[in-house]
């Protein structure tokens, strides 16, 4: 490679390897892993955004991969992130390492650890074709690459559970997906925030951080969601409806045909029609007692702007003039005839 082209592969991987290394706790990993035992018996999951000496991802599947009754772990990660923009393309070689059951019966699987062609991109040719060999894919990925992670994810038909920020749900290239319920949040995390460990060279600039006893840094992060499309109990619970309609409390929005509701607990439980509710919904969101509805199709005027999105949002989300947070526009299901 010239020396210009090496320049831009690795301004291409500094632009990519920004502060998106944050490392989910143990137990975040285990509480939500408990709701989808049944899942993993027989399967080969993949976690290929994982730091193979920092990741608990890898770790909880190495510690319970003979009680889940795993087929096979595959484990990729970037190669050294923590370098300089000009040696970047001159680092060693990413690694991976992988588990299968040992045929001779052993207490633990065997394990081979090999090195990447690459730097272990999850968009590369080789970790493509691991992610073709795997049934789930567990891990983190990098917050700013998660609409074309979750695209990956799609286009492969793969089943997967992976942790990222709750304002993702308004990206066209995510809610869509949620909308046609091939998309969901899983049950452990419905509020508050989270904490990440996160690699020793990067600032802690996070309002909430600390360093523990041994040096370690970690940072806590709020609005986290897990996302998945493996089924599990709590999105079949019904939400609990108490509130009656009137026009008085629940006003329409200037251009679409639709109440306004502005918590989650005051859904009138008697209403047919569309409803703007928070996107904090999704958290109590139950697709066999509600549908999500795309905001164009209630459009009151052909001026109102199509949103590629399907949400009320930005200044068309007013009421009498005043604009209105981002609203998910649903229908109660059971109230259809």
């Amino acid at each position: 490679m010239s020396a210009r082209g090496k320049l831009n592969a690795g301004l291409h991987k500094a632009a990519r390897n920004r502060n998106d290394d944050f490392y989910t706790q143990l137990s975040d990993i285990a509480e939500e892993l408990r709701h989808y035992a049944r899942h993993f018996r027989g399967r080969v999951v993949y976690c290929n955004c994982d730091d193979l000496t920092a990741s608990q991802f890898f770790q909880y599947f190495y510690k319970k991969f003979r009680s889940l009754g795993l087929r096979k772990l595959i484990t990729t990660c970037y190669k050294n992130r923590n370098t300089d923009l000009f040696t970047l393309y001159d680092q060693e070689r990413a690694a991976g390492i992988t588990f299968t059951e040992s045929p001779s019966g052993d207490e633990m699987p065997d394990i081979n650890i090999f090195n990447l062609e690459g730097d272990g991109d999850f968009r590369s040719n080789e970790c493509i074709r691991l992610l073709e060999e795997a049934d789930i894919v567990v891990t983190n990925p990098p917050f700013s690459l998660f609409r074309e992670y979750v695209a990956q994810l799609v286009e492969h038909g793969k089943q997967f559970l992976i942790i990222g920020s709750m304002n993702t749900v308004t990206y066209k290239e995510i809610f869509p997906l949620i909308k046609d319920n091939r998309l969901w949040y899983g049950p452990s995390i419905s509020s508050g925030d989270r904490e990440f460990g996160i690699p020793d060279h990067y600032p802690l600039t996070a309002a909430t951080h600390r360093t523990d006893e041994d040096g370690k840094k970690f940072v806590r992060v709020k609005g986290v969601r897990w996302f998945t499309n493996l089924d599990h109990k709590k999105r079949h619970e019904e939400l609990i409806l108490g509130r009656k309609y009137t026009p008085e409390d629940y006003p329409k929005y200037d251009n679409y045909d639709a109440i306004n509701v502005d918590k989650v607990k005051d859904i009138p439980e008697d209403y047919p029609g569309a409803m703007g509710v928070p996107i904090t919904f999704l958290d109590k969101y139950n697709a066999d007692q509600f549908e999500i509805l795309n905001c164009n199709d209630i459009r009151l005027s052909d001026r109102v702007p199509v949103k590629e999105h399907g949400l009320i949002k930005d200044k068309d989300s007013s009421i009498y003039g005043k604009p209105k947070y981002v609203r998910i526009v649903i229908r109660n299901k059971q109230l259809q005839s």
